[in-house]
């Protein structure tokens, strides 16, 4: 009879450790890549005017069109819920299209774009240019999203105003694929006026001089996977973790790394799902106020 209970509690455990592997690998492989959710950021920064206001920045990130979960249906979703959050500014940081995932296909950049044009925001919608756009055709996704309406800042930066305060945004071409040039793109950019810096890989941040208020970036879909205990396996930076997802600070600098929205390599992600990132630009000085009579 022990023995008989024995065999019997093994062999349940076994079942059970069956049961849990099929159980995360259904949600790693299907339910979390396949989810999208919108998380807000509340960023905190010194260079950002408090005579401005809040600037609420809607980030889409690694887009991965034709990834699996990601088809034009899915890249709808993503457009509506953007627009549901009613942001200032909408960046999109790159990786259009997919290069390389088990199970995806190839969806056409110029497909892709006509699903980004009904994306709407005060200050506009624009973009840079990830390693998998480079590696398919820069130039022509490029072509593509600005057929569109939809501006590609490629070492090059534009002026805007917020609630009557000038600000400059400024992009920089992808750290990888790109001959990237940070000096370039912030040629012309008022020394006095903050700035934001929009790129696809995040380790051009050791780059980027202090008088950038915030620089934004994706590439890194957060690793894809973070197990607990032991982080993040991979991480496609030269950095390793360092830059891998969310709000860093680095000697007063700053930097945001969206999770983004597909996947590469392999369709999976664990505890780091796919997100719209809202990033909203706080400031972290005093609105002063007028004198008393």
């Amino acid at each position: 009879m022990a023995m008989r209970i024995r065999r019997w509690n093994a062999r349940s455990v076994w079942y059970l450790l069956a049961g849990l592997l099929v159980a995360l690998a259904g949600w790693g492989f299907w339910w979390e890549p396949a989810s999208l959710s919108t998380r807000e950021y509340d960023l905190v920064l010194p260079g950002w005017p408090a005579a401005a206001g809040d600037l609420r920045i809607a980030v889409l990130a690694d887009l991965h069109t034709g990834s699996p979960h990601n088809d034009l249906e899915k890249l709808q979703e993503v457009v509506t819920s953007t627009n549901g959050t009613h942001p200032d500014l909408i960046l999109l940081a790159g990786d259009f299209v997919i290069q390389g995932v088990v199970g995806g296909r190839v969806v056409e950049p110029e497909a892709s774009a006509r699903v980004l044009r009904s994306l709407q925001a005060t200050l506009g919608v624009y973009a840079v240019l990830g390693n998998h756009d480079w590696w398919l055709d820069g130039p022509r996704v490029r072509k593509a999203l600005e057929a569109e309406g939809i501006p590609v800042l490629e070492d090059r930066a534009i002026p805007l105003v917020f609630n009557r305060m000038p600000f400059w945004l400024a992009g920089v071409s992808d750290f990888w694929e790109a001959a990237h040039d940070v000096r370039r793109a912030l040629t012309g950019v008022d020394e006095a006026s903050p700035v934001i810096v929009v790129t696809h890989n995040p380790d051009v941040f050791p780059e980027i001089p202090a008088r950038v208020t915030l620089t934004i970036a994706g590439h890194t879909h957060g690793g894809q996977v973070a197990v607990p205990g032991l982080g993040r396996p991979v991480v496609p930076s030269q950095f390793g973790e360092r830059y891998a997802i969310g709000h860093i600070v680095e000697q007063g600098r700053h930097l945001f790394v969206s999770t983004g929205i597909g996947t590469s390599i392999l369709p999976v992600r664990f505890r780091v799902p796919p997100e719209i990132s809202i990033v909203t630009l706080r400031s972290a000085a005093p609105l002063s106020q007028p004198p008393r009579d």
